[in-house]
């Protein structure tokens, strides 16, 4: 970043917004909590590119948190939206739109047989694990040290993202009752979930297939596999959650790259194309156990609304298995770089990337649970976040979050980021 580098209107508008919100912010991460400093406040955006309200312009690798799969503002949503709106923001009631992104889900993602589109990406996993005890007819559910299911009370135990970056094991608010259902292993640990799936009736085991929430965290050869033979073996059902997964990993989301089929999915971010959508579906037997068809009862005024259906159709209609190839190909050349620079510096570097979701940790690797993420060298980490920032590169502010790549960013953006982040990591060093 140039010497005119400001915070001033930044500044001024997050000292009104920390008398109008907790912390300032509308969600915990934004408030930088994970690397210290001032938050900016954007401005606009446009393909790979931010620019905050003094003025400064950011490569940007956070992409509103996984859904701008397409880059910001890119003109067939923009007219798509625009179209829609025309003829109204909400009804409540069905609309063709709907049916049409349903239609394009289940093309991609042919397990998921019937879906509930809601709000958000919380509302999403709690539906599907309430699905699943009614289905089962049991209470306790499994999750994974460092997964990040949203905010729901029964997800936020040892949970990632926010909780992660902010240190919190788990939430006050949560009755002890109520989180002494949720059960937890470290993830790629087969034994661990074994033990517990063994001797405790579960309805059902929730994974992230690519751990985001906690950096990027692949899963080790066997353990997808080794979930469903466990979910086979004790009755209990497989949910893969894929809001930050589904159409990044692959264009059929992680049971196209992983060859396993769980039994419920739970999807977000890229379906909405930067609009607040998500969906939760699986197989007819299950799904028909939701109401009004089924007994279980989960509902929302806004879901389905027109704007968020125009907009996940418009993306995902744009992302064509062509164009995720040319966007996983730059993914994998970040990455690369990100190594060699490593490399360079005698710096300790773990970096990887599925399709265009990607992270780094400081870290010599392997990096195979949160446990050993949180081995990482976070202060560096910190220093690196600064650097990059101030030279024109926006990282996730978190040293516990996974980056995105988009089709906007192109081979010349991605040689430039390379460029700043070896500037970025000298200067950390430093």
């Amino acid at each position: 970043m140039t010497a005119t580098w400001t915070t001033t209107r930044s500044q001024a508008l997050m000292a009104r917004a920390r008398d109008l919100f907790p912390g300032g912010v509308n969600s915990p991460v934004r408030a930088f909590g994970g690397v210290g400093g001032e938050p900016f406040v954007v401005a606009r955006g446009e393909g790979p590119y931010i620019w905050d309200v003094d003025g400064n312009r950011y490569i940007d690798y956070v992409l509103s948190w996984g859904p701008l799969v397409l880059g910001h503002a890119p003109p067939v949503v923009l007219d798509a939206l625009d179209e829609v709106m025309r003829r109204g923001t909400s009804f409540g009631i069905p609309t063709g739109l709907e049916v049409a992104l349903a239609e394009h889900i289940v093309e991609r993602m042919p397990h998921v047989e019937m879906l509930r589109f809601v709000s958000s990406g919380t509302e999403a996993a709690m539906s599907a694990a309430r699905v699943a005890r009614a289905v089962t007819g049991r209470d306790a559910i499994l999750k994974f040290e460092g997964c990040y299911h949203g905010h729901a009370d029964a997800f936020l135990v040892k949970a990632g993202s926010g909780v992660a970056t902010l240190g919190l094991p788990n939430s006050p608010g949560v009755p002890a009752a109520l989180a002494a259902l949720t059960y937890t292993a470290p993830f790629n640990d087969l034994d661990a979930v074994r033990t517990i799936a063994r001797t405790t009736p579960l309805a059902c085991i929730m994974v992230e297939p690519i751990i985001g929430n906690a950096g990027f965290i692949p899963p080790v050869a066997g353990f997808l596999e080794g979930l469903r033979a466990i979910c086979d073996e004790t009755g209990a059902l497989l949910v893969f959650d894929e809001v930050m997964t589904g159409f990044r990993v692959a264009y059929g989301g992680a049971t196209e790259r992983f060859g396993v089929t769980p039994d419920l999915v739970a999807l977000g971010k890229v379906i909405g194309g930067g609009l607040p959508v998500a969906a939760y579906g699986g197989r007819r037997e299950i799904m028909s156990h939701v109401a009004p068809q089924g007994a279980v009862y989960q509902a929302g005024t806004l879901s389905g609304n027109p704007l968020a259906m125009a907009g996940g159709l418009a993306t995902l209609t744009a992302l064509t298995p062509a164009l995720h190839a040319i966007v996983e190909r730059r993914t994998g050349e970040l990455v690369a770089g990100l190594r060699a620079i490593g490399a360079r510096a005698g710096v300790p570097i773990t970096a990887d990337h599925a399709g265009s979701m990607w992270g780094l940790f400081f870290h010599p690797g392997p990096v195979r649970s949160y446990e050993e993420a949180k081995q990482g060298d976070t202060a560096l980490f910190r220093r690196f976040f600064h650097a990059a920032r101030e030279r024109g590169v926006y990282l996730a502010p978190s040293a516990f979050e996974a980056g995105f790549m988009s089709a906007a960013h192109g081979d010349d953006v991605v040689t430039e980021t390379l460029g700043i982040l070896e500037e970025a990591l000298t200067v950390a060093r430093a």
